[in-house]
Formats: C-alpha cells, structure tokens, sequence
C-alpha cells in the first residue's frame, strides 16, 4: 500500500501530540519547587561557590562528614578536597562529578594542569572549609557571598563551633626584617587574620593570584599573604556546626597532628621568609631561622654585601641574635682576662646610631691591644689552631690575615673579629690592612681613655669622641647618614 502525503502528515501529528502528552505528564509529577525554580546548581540568580577542603590530616579525619553535610544542603555543590598525594587510608568520597580530589604535588603520569588547585575550581567564590565542620543551616555560604558583595573587606569568616572558635588578630608583616607580630585587632570584627576554626570565604582569583594559595597550615599562609597585601578580613555573625563524630577524638592522634602540623608551620615559615614571630606586646617569641647547631642564614659575603641585601632584606633576627650573643660573650671573657678592646668599625658606628648592631650588619668588630693577647688563654690557643671553648664558641686565626675570629659555633660561623692594633709614636696600626675604608690608622689618644658606650644589649668600651673617630675612619655625616658597606654595589637609597 502506497503511503500518500496526507498519510504522512497525519502520522507525523499524531507523534508530535504523543510527545507533547508524555512532557506535559512528566511536569506533573516534578516536584513544585524544582519545576518553579530549575534545578538548585545553577540558579537564576544568585552566586556559585565551591566549598575546597585542604586542611585535614589523612590518618584521622572527618572529610567524608563534611562533604556529605553539604550535599545534604544541595545535592549539586561542587566540593574539591586538596591533598598533596593520594590520602591514605583512602578517603570515602562520594563517586559524583561534582565532588573532585585534586592533588597537588606533581607526578609524571600528570599533566600540569592537574597539580594546579585553580583548575579545578570554576565558580566565581571559594569557601575554605576545615576539617571538623558541618553545614546544617542551609544558606550560610550565599549569606557569606552577599556579605562579601557589601564590604570592602576581601575575605569573609564564619566561625565553626569547636573547641577553638576563631577570633580577630591583628597581623604586622616586615618582609625586610623577617618577622611576623600578632596582637590583638582594634577594629575587631574586621581584622587582618584569624585565630581558630572558621569557614573562609574569597573571590577565586583572589585565592589563586596568591603566590602559595593552598600552602599549610592553611589559615597561617593564607592570612600572611593576605595581611601583607593589606587585604582584611571580616568575622560575621553566622555559625557553622562542628562534626557529629569530630576528626582527632584520641590523645594519640591530636599528639600526631600537633607534631606534624608543628613540622609544616615551621617549614612554611622558612619557605616565606619569616624568621621570627611575635606574638602581643612583650609577649612570647617564636623562631625559626638558624640557631647553634645549624648553619647561619647566608653564605660567604661578596664584596662586603650579603647576598640579603640583594633581596631587599636587612640581617636575619636570628643572626641578629647569635651576633649580640656571641659579642657580648667575648667581651666577658676579655674583660675577664684584662684585654683592652673597644668597639671598631661599623660596631661603632651601629652603637653610636642605633645603640646596637646596624640592622644590616653581618658580624662585630672589636679593636684590642696587641700586647694584651697573651693575657686571654683563648687567645693563646687559637695562635696555635682553631680552639672550641666549653661554651661551644670557636676561637681562630683568620684566614685572611693576622687577626683573630671568633665563630658562635662550628656549625653557625657569624662571628666577631678581634684586630690586634699597637701603638707606633702615638699612632695606633696594625700589620693586616683590608681594603675596607675605614681600615684606617688614628691617634691613640682616642683610647686614652676608653668609655663605655651601649651596644647589643649590653655597656662595651669604645673610644672617646667617638664622633669624631667615626668621621675619621669613615667621613663626615656618617652617623646621620647610613648606607650600605659596599654602595657602588648596592645603596641603601636602592640605586
């Protein structure tokens, strides 16, 4: 039988009305709200956030509470949870494409990409979400973002309802004298960085425009890069619950955690260039730079300029540290020992202007008579070799000529130089001449006599007039007027 057109265009009606039947029957049984409103992922309007879980440790965690919490509160949120390597034991994650593991460090069988955390984060916010915490308040991350939206703070905080609720902090960074001080924030709760527990909420670009965005401890990383960049933060009203079955519940476990976490801040620190942390006025002093048993924080100087300097910083405060110790150390033992010695150099210079070590010095130079060496017993000894005392200072002959060093350790070589001057009709020389423009003869009777004079934490000799002897050695102005050793290598102007 031949099938004519109108044949044709009848079957076709009767097709398209079927599948207008069974579209208008499957709208029907749709839930009111999801035919009223689309589907929750991508509202109409209102904003998109990725909720990016880095801070948890993998041998005890609450992770899988925490992404289900908030899948509870739409089943569409996209989750990323960050981890350098694999996690193991293996996190119970649920095998949906909104809920990613990213790891970041780099392996062979990966593409660039894949080790980068902003690949995989497409929303216009991210909420950095600790472990412990559980969304049981739905909304609470739109009424961040819209917080956000109305303030001129960066970053938004809501605190999590642990044991360690977060406070307001405020943070004073100095890249070029290495330190980080803490104290409490005036304007609270608007502050520079965060104490505790809180969800943190930030425009992705701003996350990922941060030199180390996921660096732990998180909110340590985050909070220095943010403060230095002069970013706040603002503490809102609104709470997140803790977890039902909170991660690090044994004394094993948080005894684990603190070591490690412990571990990374440290090294965190290092990495960012902070060596010593403050916390309040007069308060408790955390370091983290070079000590006695470990090598200082630069090598061999260079044409009298520490390769620091270079990176627009002054003297290491740890270095600083073993300097005044080291320094204040050997004028006991001379003193001790009857030696005259008086402060030369750019250590008179740095006690003249500063009362101290000038902030970019690198070592302490000390003048003593040349007759009085065989008064000191260490003095004696390192004539003959290199000698470590019972305080684990070395004593030596320098290399570089006949004068004498002594080193805060073997392993750490700041130091303090001694050079033995004696007098030649009045005039006080020596027989090792460095080419340094204040190695310069003078009258003796700027020693004649010696006075004391504040430096590094304690009273050392130094010559009277001292002004004077300062513009002889180094000219006119040189106490109102500080530069660097070497300034046809680098000026203290930046030139």
């Amino acid at each position: 039988m031949r099938l004519t057109r109108c044949w044709a265009a009848l079957a076709a009606a009767i097709i398209l009305n079927l599948l207008v039947f069974f579209y208008v029957s499957w709208l029907q049984h749709q839930p009111r709200n999801s035919r009223a409103r689309g589907p929750r992922r991508t509202p109409a309007t209102g904003p998109r956030v990725t909720v990016l879980i880095r801070e948890f440790e993998a041998f005890d965690n609450a992770v899988p509470e925490l992404v289900d919490s908030f899948l509870q509160q739409d089943p569409a949120q996209p989750v990323v949870v960050a981890a350098d390597t694999l996690p193991y034991p293996p996190l119970a994650l649920p095998r949906i494409p909104n809920v990613r593991l990213a790891l970041l460090q780099p392996a062979l069988d990966r593409s660039a990409a894949a080790s980068r955390p902003e690949t995989y984060v497409a929303t216009e916010f991210v909420a950095l979400v600790p472990d412990g915490t559980r969304a049981e308040s739905p909304g609470h991350l739109e009424r961040m973002v819209e917080a956000l939206r109305g303030s001129s703070a960066r970053l938004v905080a809501a605190p999590v309802a642990t044991a360690n609720p977060a406070r307001c902090l405020a943070l004073n960074i100095s890249l070029r004298e290495w330190t980080a001080h803490y104290g409490p924030a005036p304007g609270a709760p608007r502050c520079d960085a965060l104490d505790g527990d809180a969800v943190v909420l930030l425009r992705s670009r701003d996350l990922f425009n941060l030199s180390a965005p996921l660096a732990r401890p998180l909110a340590t990383s985050l909070f220095l890069q943010t403060a230095l960049r002069g970013w706040t933060v603002q503490l809102l009203g609104l709470t997140f619950a803790a977890a039902r079955q909170p991660p690090l519940a044994t004394a094993h476990a948080r005894w684990k955690a603190d070591r490690e976490g412990r571990s990374r801040r440290a090294a965190l620190l290092r990495a960012l260039g902070i060596r010593l942390v403050s916390w309040g006025e007069g308060g408790r002093l955390e370091w983290f730079g070079c000590h006695k048993e470990s090598a200082r924080c630069f090598g061999t100087v260079a044409g009298d300029t520490p390769s620091y300097l270079y990176e627009g910083r002054w003297t290491p405060p740890c270095c600083l540290r073993a300097l005044r110790e080291t320094a204040r150390y050997v004028v006991g033992v001379l003193e001790a020992a009857g030696v005259r010695y008086w402060l030369e150099g750019g250590s008179l210079l740095g006690a003249a202007r500063h009362g101290d070590i000038i902030p970019w010095d690198y070592d302490v130079d000390l003048g003593i008579y040349l007759e009085d060496v065989g008064n000191c017993e260490q003095l004696r000894g390192a004539e003959a070799g290199s000698v470590v005392d019972e305080r684990g200072f070395v004593w030596e002959k320098a290399v570089e000529g006949d004068f004498f060093r002594v080193q805060y350790s073997e392993s750490n070589h700041l130091h303090v130089d001694l050079w033995p001057f004696y007098p030649r009709n009045g005039v006080m020389t020596k027989d090792t001449w460095l080419d340094h423009r204040q190695d310069v003869e003078f009258p003796e009777h700027f020693l004649q006599p010696l006075v004391p004079l504040a430096f590094a934490g304690f009273m050392a000799q130094a010559p009277n007039n001292y002004r004077r002897f300062l513009e002889l050695k180094f000219g006119p102005g040189v106490i109102e007027n500080p530069e660097y050793p070497n300034p046809a290598l680098l000026s203290l102007a930046g030139g």
